[in-house]
């Protein structure tokens, strides 16, 4: 039962249109199946019939808005999945300038489905490390005083994130830097204070952020991060 299981996954995930599809929603975003049909490269008919079977086999979900429907992934441990095998994947071809820019950017910063990944999200990472905010135990980032104090100064409710139903800090294998960035309850909550203390922007039709001065010298004073000297983007 269970290798028939894993060998059906595995058909579903090695279809390109349905793979760059599946690579789109890791932005954390819902999409209409036009949307993700562009993306794909392929007609509205097909993406539809291929969003049917990824939501049948519980890969993704739908919800509805008036007449449209928008499409995301099902949950963070599908994100999890998707981003590993992201890490075996060869690199994409580069035949443009623009694609060359988009590929420096995504790895500099970008959403991991729902919290901050790529070399920002390694360089914050180590920050926290290296202050003894946090320790890596295993697969999981554990908090020192020291740490809870710097969380909830920088804006953070660390109660209501670890009373969410997910890990509250697991460690999450960046593609790109083949390190471990924060992820989890912990992970999202940062993303989301990154974003409202406006230090970075989500990007439209694309995984990658955009970082702003405010953010760049934030990072900076924050976590001590020089970003003119490793961001190339």
């Amino acid at each position: 039962m269970y290798p028939q299981h894993t060998a059906e996954a595995a058909r579903l995930l090695i279809d390109p249109s349905r793979s760059v599809m599946l690579t789109s929603m890791l932005d954390g975003r819902y999409h209409t199946s036009g949307e993700l049909a562009r993306f794909a490269g392929i007609t509205p008919q097909t993406a539809s019939f291929h969003l049917k079977r990824l939501e049948d086999a519980g890969i993704i979900h739908q919800t509805r808005q008036g007449r449209h429907r928008y499409y995301g992934l099902m949950s963070p441990d599908i994100a999890k999945i998707l981003e590993s095998l992201l890490t075996i994947s060869p690199p994409p071809r580069i035949s443009s300038f623009k694609q060359a820019r988009e590929d420096q950017a995504i790895r500099y910063a970008r959403t991991c489905y729902d919290h901050l990944a790529g070399t920002l999200a390694i360089m914050v990472t180590e920050s926290l490390i290296e202050n003894d905010y946090i320790t890596q135990s295993n697969e999981h980032y554990l908090l020192s005083k020291e740490g809870e104090h710097f969380f909830s100064d920088f804006g953070i409710d660390l109660e209501v994130a670890r009373k969410k139903r997910r890990s509250f800090c697991p460690c999450c294998l960046d593609w790109s830097e083949r390190k471990h960035h924060i992820a989890g309850a912990l992970g999202n909550a940062m993303l989301i204070r990154f974003l409202e203390l406006n230090w970075c922007h989500k990007k439209t039709a694309s995984r990658s952020l955009l970082l702003t001065e405010t953010g760049k010298k934030g990072f900076e004073t924050i976590f001590g991060i020089d970003i003119a000297n490793t961001n190339k983007t």
